[in-house]
């Protein structure tokens, strides 16, 4: 009897076609499935339905959703009701594809599916192996766009604790920092006022797993194409192009910023440092690469406080800002909460010094001897650049080690490792189902004792 080939469906509401981390992790691996022979499927939001064929084994669907009401408006956003109402467009593309793995990218309108799958209510369905993989945490999130005290804290971790975590079988991070989160929203000794009686009730309710939530984390670090993102692409003539552009002097130190201009990126820390390298002989310009909901508060803050020193440049396409990585003199990434940082990596595999908090999901490839690792405060991020500026020897060591770091997180390598740990989850799921998937037993079973125990 032949086996039936493995076919996984991906959901996200953070998709841009030619931009995001998200999206760059998405398109690697659906490029990917044609090389390996996997069947995957991408569902996204759209401005219209559309399927989008990528390959032989790899197909986007695009599913019509309005714009994002709060956050970040450039997006669009799936609801609860595309894919919970009977004969809707997401239930009908599920139905339509029957996959062995549902993966969904998203801690809000998207995370009540694992539940309702949890539950038994898409019996056509059957039974796929529910993954969810995190892409950000849900504290920072909290922290940046509503509440940054402990109420914050306290909510995020009943959410992710006591709903997001039951409601699926694995649970993939982009770092250790993301994968963090989880062990923090669980462990006793982490919850030590959390109400045993209430989790209970909420893992028994959403039907989890019997099985020991360390064995249900995994980490699956992003890749950068060394291939696109190069110091080869070092040119007097792009060089040229930048300062014609943004009207920089010749002799000026160009800085770059590439990333969303939004609340959680830690925006605010560009224009003080700016402020501060004002007061400098040298001349330093900072160019942004990008858009977001801040991005009027900037230019206010550029032309109130440092005239003329920070040009947004507005989205990039991606052969256009690999020319500007490889080309500016320093790049800074300002997000001391950054879950992975793919911006960080494509600078260092561009050979430019890279400058960037010593904190995140960074860290799991950033350290001091291939980076300038900094408290993300103003004079501390300008000490760093001070340091590129004046110690050439240091910079030539450090952007060295940089390209052999990126050599090792390639987008092989990494859209690799993802696929290889998603076959040995679908091995674990099918060797224990009955663990995964008994409801019955589930309804009865002492969870907060399971995850009391100490590891």
């Amino acid at each position: 009897m032949q086996k039936k080939p493995f076919k996984s469906v991906h959901i996200t509401n953070y998709y841009h076609k030619n931009s995001g981390g998200v999206s760059t992790s998405y398109n690697n691996l659906l490029a990917a499935a044609g090389k390996h022979k996997r069947y995957m499927r991408l569902i996204v939001p759209g401005e219209t339905e559309a399927v989008e064929q990528i390959n032989d084994f790899a197909k986007i669907y695009y599913v019509p959703a309005k714009q994002s009401p709060v956050f970040d408006k450039r997006y669009r956003v799936m609801m609860p009701w595309q894919y919970m109402a009977n004969n809707s467009i997401i239930r009908r593309i599920l139905l339509s594809e029957m996959p062995d793995m549902i993966e969904v990218t998203d801690k809000y309108t998207l995370s009540l599916m694992g539940a309702m799958i949890r539950r038994n209510q898409f019996k056509q369905l059957g039974r796929p192996m529910l993954v969810h993989f995190s892409c950000e945490r849900m504290d920072d999130n909290i922290g940046s766009f509503l509440s940054n005290g402990k109420f914050g804290k306290w909510a995020a971790r009943r959410l992710m604790g006591n709903y997001n975590f039951p409601s699926f079988d694995f649970h993939i991070a982009n770092s250790p920092y993301t994968a963090e989160e989880f062990y923090q929203a669980i462990k006793k000794s982490e919850n030590p006022r959390r109400s045993d009686w209430f989790f209970n009730k909420c893992w028994q309710f959403l039907k989890s797993p019997r099985v020991p939530f360390e064995e249900r984390i995994f980490v699956c670090p992003r890749g950068v194409d060394i291939e696109q993102f190069s110091p080869e692409r070092k040119s007097d003539t792009v060089k040229c192009e930048m300062r014609q552009k943004a009207n920089i002097p010749e002799n000026a130190i160009i800085l770059l910023y590439a990333g969303r201009i939004s609340p959680e990126k830690n925006i605010s820390l560009l224009p003080d440092l700016m402020a501060v390298l004002a007061k400098d002989e040298e001349d330093y310009r900072l160019l942004i690469a990008g858009a977001g909901p801040k991005a009027e508060w900037l230019k206010e803050q550029t032309d109130a406080r440092i005239p003329n020193k920070i040009t947004q440049l507005g989205h990039l396409n991606k052969e256009t800002l690999a020319n500007y990585y490889a080309n500016c003199d320093i790049f800074v990434h300002p997000n001391p909460r950054e879950p992975f940082g793919i911006a960080p990596l494509e600078a260092m595999a561009s050979g430019v010094p890279t400058v960037a908090p010593n904190a995140g999901g960074l860290l799991s490839y950033a350290t001091n001897e291939n980076m300038w690792l900094a408290e993300p405060k103003a004079e501390n991020f300008v000490a760093a650049i001070r340091e590129i500026v004046e110690n050439p020897e240091l910079t030539k060591r450090k952007t060295a080690n940089a390209l052999e770091t990126a050599k090792q997180n390639t987008r092989e390598a990494s859209t690799n490792f993802l696929i290889k740990t998603y076959d040995k989850l679908y091995e674990d799921f099918q060797r224990r189902n009955e663990l995964f998937t008994d409801r019955e037993k589930a309804k009865s079973f002492n969870f907060a004792k399971l995850v009391s125990r100490k590891l």
